[in-house]
């Protein structure tokens, strides 16, 4: 009997060794990819447009600084509207997971334009051609795909000379106030988000207010000659603007 349960126990055992070895190898277990992380740290172009206001304070005086023709009005106040389109290049750099600066320049090109009327030389039309501003901002990132921010910098706006209606005798005196560029500032405030549907490329929209401080503008006759007169203008801007955002980094750290 117990050559037989030998025997027995002897045939299982061989059997199953043959069985294990018939077996496949076990293929090795590769491990998940770890999640690509985004950032926000990189350069980028953008393109869009907006919608621009702009006001001004201003009067007209003689070279003795006295209001001509004795005016009781001592200053005006004018302005214009109009659209723009804006392109711009920037880098940024997040830190500390949230948080994020960088400095842009952008330039827009439009036609914000409105009637004139000064103190003393009657009617005009005057238009912001071009500006452009150079600055920084600083952001911090409600989630991964959604950043606020907060901007400020240098400003620069060019408008067309102004033609009067004044006129001599009934005849049109050919009047006109010298083109000029107003340099100031500008604080701004705005969101960008990520499009998940178009990899590398945000949607920015921001509000920015500029104020170009006090210029003085000489009267001109029509071939250009200066006239004793001078306009004293201070001009300040509001503007909102939209642009498709292109991030060369393409959101791989």
């Amino acid at each position: 009997m117990n050559k037989i349960l030998i025997a027995a126990a002897t045939l299982a055992a061989f059997a199953t060794t043959s069985y294990a070895a018939d077996l496949p190898a076990r293929m090795p277990v590769k491990a998940m990819p770890a999640p690509v992380a985004m950032t926000w740290t990189g350069c980028y172009v953008g393109a869009g447009g907006g919608y621009g206001m702009w006001n001004q304070d201003h009067r007209t005086t003689d070279a003795a600084g006295a209001v001509p023709g004795g005016s009781s009005t001592l200053s005006s106040t004018t302005g214009g509207r109009g659209w723009f389109g804006t392109a711009q290049l920037g880098c940024d750099y997040q830190f500390d997971q949230n948080w994020l600066v960088g400095a842009f320049v952008d330039a827009n090109w439009g036609s914000l334009s409105g009637n004139f009327e000064d103190n003393f030389f009657q009617f005009g039309r005057e238009k912001e051609r071009w500006s452009w501003a150079a600055g920084g901002r600083v952001g911090y990132l409600i989630n991964p795909s959604f950043l606020a921010y907060a901007s400020a910098g240098f400003t620069e706006a060019h408008f067309n000379g102004i033609n009067t209606t004044t006129t001599v005798g009934g005849v049109p005196a050919g009047l006109n106030y010298a083109r000029h560029s107003y340099e100031g500032y500008f604080i701004g405030t705005g969101y960008e988000y990520r499009l998940a549907w178009l990899p590398g490329f945000t949607w920015k929209t921001e509000y920015r207010a500029s104020d170009f401080g006090r210029e003085n503008v000489p009267l001109l006759f029509a071939g250009g000659t200066a006239t004793p007169f001078t306009m004293s203008s201070h001009k300040y801007e509001q503007t909102i603007r939209s642009e498709l955002v292109w991030r060369f980094n393409s959101w791989i750290r």
